[in-house]
């Protein structure tokens, strides 16, 4: 009989344990899940408010880093000559080159203006009177300007004056 009373109390008392740990393993995953739950709200609240604080880029992937409207300056590089091309109408210091296509047959650069007109030459084609282009790359664009000198602009709208 003795036996019995002291396996039932043991057995009880094993319960009560094991009812006692597992109760508090639940509120330890039950305050684990409450708090990764605060958390991504959290995250989620910081994500909106920098979505809605950052402003979309204001520049055109086709026009290059900076937009006309914001950069219309170009940078010389170079300014220990003197410049005898004017530098108004159709003048290479007036545009931005956008774009360089070449082939086997062809090659055509495209510049563009401040007021957003492109104009598109043909290798060996003048961009003004005196300024022909005549060569290209993957990086720049080469003019000829009266035959002893040459101009070079590339994406970044820098232009390099070149003695021959």
């Amino acid at each position: 009989m003795t036996f019995f009373k002291t396996l039932t109390s043991l057995i009880i008392i094993s319960l009560l344990l094991v009812g006692n740990s597992i109760s508090d393993s639940h509120d330890n995953e039950q305050n684990i899940i409450e708090k990764a739950k605060e958390i991504n709200k959290k995250v989620k609240k910081e994500q909106a408010l920098q979505s809605a604080e950052e402003p979309l880029p204001l520049n055109d992937p086709f026009v290059g880093d900076a937009s006309m409207s914001g950069r219309t300056e170009v940078t010389l590089l170079e300014n220990n000559q003197t410049s005898n091309e004017p530098k108004s109408g159709e003048s290479l210091y007036n545009f931005k080159l956008v774009g360089v296509v070449a082939s086997e047959n062809d090659s055509f650069a495209t510049l563009i203006n401040a007021s957003g007109d492109t104009l598109t030459l043909k290798l060996f084609e003048e961009l003004s009177p005196g300024v022909k282009l005549i060569a290209l790359n993957n990086k720049e664009a080469v003019f000829e300007r009266d035959e002893d000198s040459y101009l070079v602009i590339n994406f970044k709208n820098q232009i390099v004056e070149r003695a021959r």
